[in-house]
């Protein structure tokens, strides 16, 4: 692939809620594009497995959690498909993939329609601007109707959703489909659905078809003057309207529905048709990077391959040989042999070994250029690093990372798995910035820390399975924080008088709080009252007490420092004089200023069978929930609510069971709130009795 026409180059997501049938489309079009010769389900009775899902713990659960990157041909266009996950533990799988996408499939279910997890999907493809097509999928299924999921895509997602094809029976009688661009049927014929065969449309579909072609022509109208007098004369061509539609899903003011049954090898070639034509090329997608010397200025990035190299790795596979770091080349481009500058690191790389992948099985390659998904081996860097041509200082947008809300203690059960432990834990946190982990200073214990239980749940399973270590977990810990309501003002002399030079620091000026950042330091110190040289010593002495607060024994924010006055001493005034003053000062007004105890509340979305409404109900009310809105929609019932975090450990099973099983849930991080009287004195209580047991040690 030497020199690759980057207008015909294409690079996709698949994203989709858990179980539309994401990883059975992915199969299909890899088989369907000569990548594999046969083709496995999901859940794998021939005991294969999907192609995609190279991990053990994927083909026994029949999910995918690491993404992987893989490189198909359809026609003469080319196709790097990033297989990105669902659950939304893995979210930042989800936002690191879609940092490198410049389009998406949003695969949605028939039957299921827009879910919980769809509404996730489609809020991080609008945060990263990804144009988007729609393929609803088992049409084959009881109880399939596409015509209501475009309906829940226009009102529950706001898009503006489109018909390219209606489908030519539904569930068991489910035949082909209509393409309302040509106005003809398609028949997938052959054993795998292999031979595409367009024929006349049906008489009893005429009617029906004709309405919804009236509607796809009204739409794609608005982006092309030409189509829209064409219309009138009724002289519009499928050309005209491919353009029309094309320029609308560019820009993100359109999404095409394709629709089909992966299963049932039905509708997937049509699939790739339209991610050829309504997709954009890398050159028809905006990339900014920043540049660090101009204070973070954006840079708009040239897909030339001729320009300076800016690539971006977006994600770690730790092979059997050694890392692979899968990454995006946004300009210039990369040949075997050349060097690049990490420039979060500083330091320079050699490219030696470059590698296009396809699942789990690499191809070796000379060079790559803007716009292609390539992997380096053997590389030592993190998820997120940009490399870029020595003597560039850019670097793409820094990755959205939100902050981890619960953490667990691990023991290794024998002392031979400490190694292997701690193996594991560095490529955890190396590959998965939401994933955290540190030794406790005071217990010595491993905590790990992630964004939910299931998150945290997969790390200790696959420890289990990679790196054979057993390990016990302790109790989930929740992530609270403290803060303090009251602006307290402090005056405070840190003196130490031993032998030869003493300490001096005496600080003065108040703590307030400070509801927008976490915390905020202001000198208002006049005429040298305090040295120059002392104020960071005096800033770094607030920020080390904020790492453990007093009242509950975590960590403080929400506070903002003001330093008004001082003063210093000729001979015993140093930075760890001022660094003990601040500290002492801030423990000085911590104790007045009203300290309480903050947790973290999660968005709740649970989805389930009508009849089990009242039981789900239930289940949020005893949990100190909030229900925000329910919707119920025939059988289909979905509540939305706000919940504290430490009331959900375990609740997956007993929404399991009181609903049989047929409720599912997400959650995610919404904001901090204050912990209510009853629950703080708890917490309180609790951190008095562990301190009063080390204090006895």
């Amino acid at each position: 692939m030497g020199t690759m026409d980057i207008a015909k180059l294409r690079n996709i997501g698949i994203s989709a809620h858990i179980d539309s049938g994401k990883t059975t489309l992915t199969e299909r079009v890899l088989y369907y594009c000569k990548k594999i010769r046969r083709m496995h389900e999901v859940k794998g009775k021939d005991g294969v497995g999907a192609t995609m899902d190279s991990m053990e713990l994927e083909r026994e659960r029949g999910i995918t959690i690491s993404s992987a990157a893989t490189n198909v041909s359809w026609g003469d266009h080319t196709i790097n498909i990033i297989d990105t996950p669902g659950h939304v533990d893995f979210t930042i799988e989800v936002e690191r993939s879609l940092r490198v996408l410049d389009g998406a499939v949003l695969v949605l279910c028939s039957v299921g329609g827009v879910q919980s997890q769809t509404i996730t999907v489609d809020r991080q493809l609008r945060r990263y601007k990804v144009p988007s097509i729609a393929f609803i999928n088992k049409l084959d299924r009881t109880g399939a109707d596409p015509f209501k999921v475009q309906d829940q895509l226009v009102k529950a997602l706001a898009r503006k959703a489109v018909l390219m094809q209606i489908p030519i029976g539904l569930e068991g009688m489910h035949r082909g489909i209509v393409d309302l661009v040509t106005m003809e049927a398609v028949y997938f014929d052959g054993v795998q659905g292999e031979i595409v065969r367009r024929d006349v449309l049906p008489e009893e579909l005429k009617a029906e078809a004709i309405q919804h072609r009236q509607a796809l022509l009204d739409a794609a109208a608005t982006f092309s003057d030409e189509l829209t007098e064409a219309a009138l004369e009724g002289r519009e061509t499928p050309e005209l309207i491919i353009e029309a539609v094309r320029r609308g899903t560019v820009g993100r003011e359109l999404m095409p529905i394709l629709m089909g049954s992966a299963y049932k090898n039905k509708g997937v070639q049509l699939l790739l048709d339209a991610v050829v034509r309504y997709l954009p090329n890398p050159t028809e997608v905006e990339n900014t990077a920043f540049d660090l010397d101009s204070e973070e200025k954006k840079v708009i990035l040239k897909s030339d391959p001729e320009a300076d190299t800016v690539a971006l790795a977006f994600k770690l596979e730790e092979g059997p040989y050694g890392q692979l770091t899968y990454i995006r080349i946004y300009q210039g481009r990369i040949q075997k042999g050349a060097e690049l500058l990490n420039t979060r690191t500083g330091k320079t790389i050699r490219v030696g070994r470059l590698i296009r992948m396809h699942a789990d099985s690499p191809k070796e390659i000379e060079g790559a250029s803007a716009g292609d998904i390539v992997a380096l081996f053997g590389i030592d860097c993190h998820s997120g690093d940009t490399f870029v041509k020595p003597g560039l200082n850019l670097a793409m947008s820094s990755i959205f990372v939100p902050e981890p809300v619960i953490s667990l203690a691990l023991y290794p059960a024998e002392n031979k798995s400490t190694d292997n432990m701690s193996k594991a834990l560095k490529r955890f946190t190396k590959e998965d910035p939401t994933f955290r982990t540190h030794v406790d200073a005071e217990s010595k214990e491993t905590i790990i820390q992630g964004m939910g239980e299931l998150h945290l749940d997969v790390y200790l399973e696959r420890m289990k399975r990679e790196y054979q270590v057993a390990v016990r977990a302790g109790m989930p810990q929740v992530a609270y924080r403290e803060s303090i309501a009251l602006r307290t003002e402090f005056d405070y002399t840190h003196k130490k008088q031993t032998g030869g030079a003493g300490q001096f620091g005496r600080i003065i000026g108040f703590v307030e709080p400070s509801p927008e950042k976490p915390y905020e330091f202001v000198n208002e110190v006049k005429g040298g009252r305090i040295p120059r040289e002392f104020i960071p010593a005096c800033d770094k002495g607030f920020q080390a007490s904020l790492k453990k607060g007093r009242l509950i024994g975590f960590p403080i924010t929400g506070i903002k420092v003001t330093l008004t006055d001082g003063q210093a001493h000729d001979v015993d005034s140093s930075d760890l004089a001022f660094q003990a003053a601040a500290q002492g000062a801030f423990w000085q007004a911590y104790a007045k200023a009203k300290p309480y105890a903050l947790e973290p509340i999660m968005t709740l979305s649970v989805e389930g069978p009508a009849e089990f409404l009242g039981n789900i109900f239930a289940t949020i009310n005893q949990r100190r929930g909030v229900i925000i809105s329910s919707v119920e929609d025939g059988t289909f019932a979905r509540v939305d609510a706000e919940v504290p975090l430490s009331e959900m450990f375990g609740y997956s099973t007993v929404l399991r069971s009181l609903t049989q099983g047929k409720a599912e849930f997400t959650m995610e991080f919404l904001k901090y709130a204050r912990v209510p009287a009853q629950v703080a004195e708890k917490l309180i209580a609790e951190h008095q009795g562990k301190l009063r047991k080390e204090q006895e040690k």
